[in-house]
């Protein structure tokens, strides 16, 4: 039985935004115990990178592997 491409690509979609979740997560956790300025910095930075890969990444993935349309 051979592998679906289709099915490989939706995991790795679906991974991506894991993933991007789960810094989204770490950001909050470490700006709400931060101690000093730029560790909360840190976390916001982390935070406001993981919300654009969530909101990116996945999409550009979709659309690269998109079906060409016949023609």
């Amino acid at each position: 039985m051979t592998e679906d491409p289709a099915r490989n690509r939706y995991f790795a979609m679906v991974g991506t935004q894991l993933v991007a979740v789960i810094g989204a997560v770490f950001g909050l956790v470490l700006m709400g115990r931060a101690a000093d300025w730029y560790v909360m910095i840190l976390g916001g930075a982390i935070l406001l990178a993981s919300l654009y890969m969530m909101a990116v990444v996945p999409r550009a993935m979709a659309r690269k592997w998109r079906t060409p349309p016949e023609a």
